[in-house]
């Protein structure tokens, strides 16, 4: 993990893709997030928005609908990437585009440091395909240097997702340490949950091997998603619904409702598939 010793940055400039839409599936569980509904300030930090800043814009004007209040900073380490979306916004403040002129966002140079006004403390942070790309020994401490910038209650949102965003997962991690994991699938087209594995969290992507919970969990998800075939008939959502009952009847300790759930989305404590120490 580099550090600009001119400025403090903290990280190093990775590829930078990025669509419109692609994280649709993590904004939308972080509009519902109680750090965010419940939060004294709606100050929301997006970590390393890459080449184009379409999708800070796309998570802003989600934001907004749950908290009208909020107030997002979108972060990135290249300071090109920080010219040209800071030329996006200067577009959509003209009215060019189908964002509101009006929309609380705006965009600054800065790393795993979290640098901000006045130093103030984002309640949640979104760290989307970012640490992928570092070595797996790296992770703990980018954990722990952003969590640290955190509002108290707060929630350090890290991960990775396909292209198109049809495929994502991500950790909740807060002051203390992770807390949860989420996967969150599109359920048409879907041949097997399995295809989650290729886009893990740096930290699991590499620990889902047999004796592993991570390979315990998506093992089990194939299986149910495998044996409620059946409720295709019904539509995917429903053999989703079925598939994620089942591993609840197994005893994994699965977090949130049938809402959640039929979003294609998965979430279980941090403790149900954390790594092997030894």
């Amino acid at each position: 993990m580099s550090v600009d010793t001119r400025r403090g940055t903290v990280g190093s400039i990775t590829r930078g893709t990025t669509n419109a839409n692609r994280l649709r599936r993590v904004d939308r569980w972080i509009a519902v997030h109680s750090a965010l509904l419940h939060a004294t300030d709606a100050f929301v930090v997006d970590l390393g928005f890459g080449a184009s800043a379409v999708t800070t814009l796309e998570l802003a004007a989600r934001l907004r609908n749950a908290r009208p209040d909020v107030d997002v900073l979108g972060l990135e380490i290249d300071a090109q990437r920080v010219r040209t979306a800071r030329e996006q916004l200067a577009r959509t403040r003209a009215g060019d585009g189908h964002f509101a002129p009006d929309l609380p966002v705006g965009f600054e140079r800065g790393g795993f440091e979290v640098p901000t006004p006045d130093d103030r403390r984002p309640v949640v942070i979104r760290a989307f395909n970012v640490l992928r790309q570092y070595d797996e020994s790296e992770v703990a401490a980018a954990w722990a240097r952003m969590a640290a910038r955190l509002a108290p209650g707060g929630i350090l949102v890290e991960g990775t997702c396909d292209e198109l965003g049809r495929v994502a997962s991500w950790v909740g991690i807060g002051a203390s340490g992770p807390r949860t994991f989420t996967v969150s699938l599109r359920r048409s087209g879907l041949e097997t949950p399995a295809v989650v594995a290729e886009r893990l969290p740096k930290a699991l992507i590499h620990r889902n091997v047999p004796g592993e919970r991570i390979h315990e969990l998506l093992a089990s998800l194939d299986r149910a998603w495998r044996v409620h075939a059946p409720m295709s008939v019904y539509g995917p959502s429903q053999r989703w619904i079925g598939a994620v009952a089942t591993l609840r009847h197994e005893g994994w300790p699965v977090i949130g409702g049938p809402r959640r759930t039929r979003l294609g989305e998965l979430t279980v404590p941090w403790e149900a598939v954390a790594p092997d120490p030894a």
